[in-house]
């Protein structure tokens, strides 16, 4: 075999739903050699047993040395991550009530939920209260409760929420991610951070001895 060079680029976390994982589901990979790519995108890494709950991490080195058992002249160059988090991921053609249900009921909970957070917070610092004492200040007559200023502060509240998520409907505004992307995306960072880290501890990893 001629020498060649496998650029491999593994993602940090990838769903199958299949128990077999290949090299291809991992990430991207080159190499000149079109025959050869192919046959090492179709290697079999691993299979999921009942013990692995469905999720295993997968260090880049044990990789390196199941290609290199296969294909000694074959020179791999890791231009990704150096661990891979794999899920399997179980889904259902036919979601039904139930997906229904559950998207209505989390939808309720964070609408609800924000809007009891902007109620309370008013409450805490009194801007009821405050509303009426700057009304009264400036027209020099008593609050009936609705004025221009808390009509002003609705619409401009509603105005701000929209402008900081970046979204009205299911559209952008900007092409700027929104807020809760920006936090997912940390989020999703750190989970899998921790994934790896445990992994190692409890020398559950998939790696070199």
């Amino acid at each position: 075999m001629q020498k060649e060079t496998l650029y491999l680029k593994l993602e940090r976390n990838v769903e199958l739903e299949s128990e077999d994982v290949r090299i291809r589901d991992l990430g991207k990979m080159f190499c000149r050699d079109e025959k050869l790519l192919n046959r090492i995108r179709a290697t079999k890494v691993m299979k999921f047993q009942e013990k692995d709950g469905g999720r295993k991490v997968i260090c880049v080195m044990k990789l390196i040395e199941m290609l290199q058992q296969e294909y000694p002249e074959l020179e791999v160059e890791s231009i990704g991550e150096a661990e891979v988090v794999v899920e399997q991921v179980k889904t259902n053609k036919y979601k039904g009530a139930w997906q229904v249900f559950k998207i209505v009921f989390v939808s309720s909970i964070c609408f609800f939920g924000a809007a009891f957070t902007i109620m309370a917070f008013h409450n805490d610092v009194g801007i009821i209260k405050t509303f009426n004492r700057i009304y009264e200040m400036i027209t020099g007559q008593l609050s009936d409760g609705v004025t221009i200023l808390e009509v002003s502060y609705s619409i401009g509240l509603a105005f701000g929420i929209i402008v900081f998520f970046n979204h009205i409907g299911g559209r952008r505004i900007t092409k700027d991610p929104t807020p809760i992307e920006v936090e997912m995306r940390i989020y999703e960072k750190e989970v899998n951070d921790a994934l790896v880290e445990t992994a190692d501890r409890e020398g559950k990893m998939l790696d070199v001895n």
